[in-house]
């Protein structure tokens, strides 16, 4: 075969039937981004914007068999996680990851819904924090999520304040507990615009971006971002770079939402 290699982007994560977010949602990004994607599904779902009827995990010896198949055969530069419910899962996810330190990942800690409901059971939110969170290049907690990993425990009808400084004081104990770079994700806030923090060890950097008004579809935008991070890492860009360019996809994507149904939308995209 001749030609130079592309780089390509893992995704670790559930398939949404609707495909507005999970694995779908992702390999629309990488697509966004021209990188080839690879998969390997931890679970699969009956979802549509309107809710999810049934999760099939899958199981953890299979989930280990895709990580076998694409890990080390495909130029994989970076990956992201999605929700992972699984501690089985979990433990072979992170035996295998941690034989790769040349790819960058992006864990998104799907832990907390907007409304504040649990989406992982103790015992796999215990194994995310043991195992696959050290490993992680950059974690993506929203506030409540933040929160948690904190253990601060939290009102979830508690208005959060329009500064950042709670944002920064969980990034860097998030930082100090797991070693990584951490972004604390800013739509819970209460503020005029969506501010993100980014904490990488040595600083915090601020990313505001404001609202879409009346958007037709936000479904899958978290899956998004943090798939859009991995991209942006995979092609050679800073943490710094890679946040801004992420949260630039995500918005556009936001913008560009369509309906493909009766009060059903998907989030849009444009190449990047």
């Amino acid at each position: 075969m001749n030609g130079a290699i592309s780089p390509c982007c893992l995704t670790i994560a559930g398939s949404d039937s609707g495909g507005n977010a999970g694995v779908q949602a992702d390999l629309r990004a990488f697509h966004a981004y021209g990188l080839h994607g690879c998969t390997v599904f931890a679970a699969l779902t009956a979802q549509n914007p309107h809710g999810v009827s049934a999760i099939h995990a899958v199981p953890a010896d299979f989930v280990a068999a895709q990580l076998d198949a694409v890990l080390g055969v495909y130029d994989i530069r970076a990956l992201k996680t999605g929700m992972l419910a699984d501690p089985a899962a979990i433990e072979v996810i992170a035996d295998r990851l941690a034989a790769h330190s040349e790819i960058a990942k992006v864990i998104d800690p799907v832990m907390i819904a907007t409304s504040g409901a649990k989406l992982v059971s103790d015992d796999a939110v215990a194994a995310l924090t043991k195992r696959l969170l050290p490993l992680a290049t950059l974690v993506t907690p929203n506030l409540p999520e933040a929160e948690a990993l904190c253990g601060v425990a939290v009102d979830p009808s508690e208005s959060r304040a329009a500064d950042s400084t709670h944002a920064k004081e969980l990034a860097a104990r998030l930082h100090e507990k797991f070693g990584c770079a951490v972004l604390v994700k800013g739509g819970h806030g209460s503020g005029a615009t969506a501010v993100d923090v980014l904490f990488d060890g040595k600083s915090f950097e601020e990313f505001s971006m404001p609202w879409v008004a009346d958007p037709i579809s936000t479904h899958g935008t978290g899956c998004s971002l943090a798939a859009a991070l991995a991209a942006e890492l995979a092609l050679g860009r800073d943490l710094s770079a890679a946040v801004r360019g992420a949260k630039a996809y995500v918005h556009d994507a936001i913008a560009r939402s369509y309906l493909v149904g009766e009060n059903c939308g998907v989030l849009g995209f444009a190449p990047r």
